[in-house]
């Protein structure tokens, strides 16, 4: 009798999730969104996420025992800073000019960290000083390397200041870990894909995370700045360079402000920012300049996204630049939880190594529903591949099939300019009796594109005074 009960009780856990999805398909059919009435709700929106606020009172590193120069570990004494500061109810760590070595910074409820103009932290490379926690890697929950700045179950924290975070990723540490040449690696040099493979299996089986364990003899390299159920959050004016793996990674986490950030951060999968399983995240001023996506926006992959099945919605990005990236504003790949009521809007994208303005990628083993994305009043000037890129059989890391199906639906891209589009104004994917629905370009000029559009499986597709290589665009018809 038991293994009939194991079955069954392996079926409640995912029951959530597949009433969810069911629910998702009728919507399919329904009638897309009215833009301007999305747009009305933004203010809204934006008037519920409040910048954390904190006692005014300075706890400076120099009185803890701080040591600049770039070469004494001061991981102690930003521990001993902070949990002075959280226990009296709060202030500000500050971090004052000069360089300091430290391994990972744990911050706590209502503790701000504050760089001045011309403080460095540089975080060590040695894997063995970043203890075991839950976090994450590329959608999929594990115990693992702590990221460099990590916060865990926080309320009313902050990151601020002009200063700069190191990560010091480079070929020698971290970054060859992603077993590709052009970052160091080396036949017989340690690379993730094994780690990856056995811990995509673990979720499959349903592993609980606790189990999960990788770190030391592992290498899955770390997050860079991860904020995991944490609410009332602010990341503002600091510089990220050189970070192991995604930059800033608000994960199952509220009311988060990212806000005049500057990241360069070449190396492997270095995505700027990647809000996953979140609500309310605004990301405005800031610049990306990246080896990956600028912003991907996440929702988990494949059966661990199925099983948190808590998807990510009202996402705002506003007067942002983007330059080099795989996509200026792209959701997914890990998306199986889904995603809502994305804003884009008064962004510059630029780059001759700038691949796509806006990206939307999954798979029929990662599945997910993308619906509502508004974007406008985007400037871009030059781009490889695409305007518009939604591939819905992206594939990566072997055999990315399954019955779980992507859908996609109410696309809007309104009031916008584009010098160069690259190969494609858009380029779309969808399956059959799954197609892509309600693509809107109202009132978009691209200059110049080698291909207006090429789609299959898409649905609804509409031009409204829009220009693509000096011609006015006629809605395709037999869609």
């Amino acid at each position: 009798m038991r293994k009939p009960f194991k079955v069954i009780k392996l079926s409640i856990a995912h029951l959530a999730t597949y009433i969810m999805l069911l629910l998702a398909c009728p919507a399919m059919g329904q009638s897309e969104v009215n833009s301007s009435s999305a747009w009305a709700k933004l203010p809204s929106i934006l008037a519920t996420i409040k910048e954390p606020v904190f006692k005014n009172k300075t706890y400076n590193i120099l009185d803890f025992g701080a040591k600049p120069g770039g070469i004494i570990d001061n991981s102690k004494v930003f521990e001993k800073a902070i949990q002075k500061c959280t226990k009296n109810g709060g202030g500000i760590v500050l971090v004052p000019s000069g360089k300091y070595c430290t391994g990972p910074i744990h911050l706590d409820n209502n503790v701000n960290l504050h760089l001045v103009e011309g403080a460095e932290i540089l975080f060590n490379t040695d894997p063995s000083v970043y203890p075991i926690v839950h976090t994450s890697f590329e959608g999929t929950e594990l115990m693992n390397y702590s990221p460099l700045i990590y916060a865990y179950n926080k309320h009313n924290v902050a990151v601020t200041g002009k200063g700069t975070l190191n990560g010091q990723g480079s070929n020698e540490q971290w970054w060859s870990w992603c077993g590709k040449n052009t970052y160091g690696w080396k036949k017989g040099m340690p690379d993730q894909k094994e780690d990856v493979n056995k811990l995509m299996d673990l979720a499959d089986k349903g592993v609980p995370v606790a189990e999960r364990v990788f770190g030391k003899g592992h290498f899955l390299r770390p997050n860079c700045i991860e904020f995991f159920e944490c609410t009332q959050v602010l990341l503002q004016g600091v510089q990220i360079v050189n970070a192991p793996f995604w930059v800033i990674h608000p994960i199952k986490s509220s009311n988060v402000i990212v806000d005049g950030v500057t990241i360069k951060s070449h190396g492997p999968n270095n995505d700027g920012c990647d809000p996953e399983y979140s609500k309310n995240v605004w990301i405005k001023n800031t610049i990306f300049d990246t080896g990956d996506d600028c912003i991907a926006i996440k929702s988990g992959r494949d059966n661990d996204g199925r099983r948190v099945a808590i998807k990510s919605e009202n996402i705002i990005v506003q007067d942002c630049k983007m330059y080099d990236g795989h996509g200026g504003v792209t959701i997914g790949s890990e998306i199986s939880a889904g995603v809502s009521n994305v804003y884009v809007e008064n962004c510059v994208m630029d780059s001759p190594e700038l691949d796509r303005a806006i990206r939307i990628k999954s798979n029929s083993r990662r599945g997910g529903l993308v619906e509502n994305v508004f974007v406008r009043n985007i400037k871009v000037g030059q781009v490889k591949e695409s305007v518009l890129g939604i591939d819905l059989h992206y594939g990566v890391h072997g055999n990315q099939t399954g019955t779980f199906m992507p859908q996609v639906q109410n696309i809007f891209i309104e009031n916008s300019m584009v010098k160069n589009g690259g190969l494609y104004g858009i380029l779309a994917k969808g399956h059959a009796g799954y197609p892509i629905k309600n693509i809107r370009f109202k009132e978009v000029t691209i200059e110049k594109v080698e291909t207006d559009y090429s789609i299959e499986n898409v649905e609804n597709l509409k031009f409204i005074n829009t220009y693509i290589n000096g011609s006015l665009m006629e809605s395709p018809k037999n869609q």
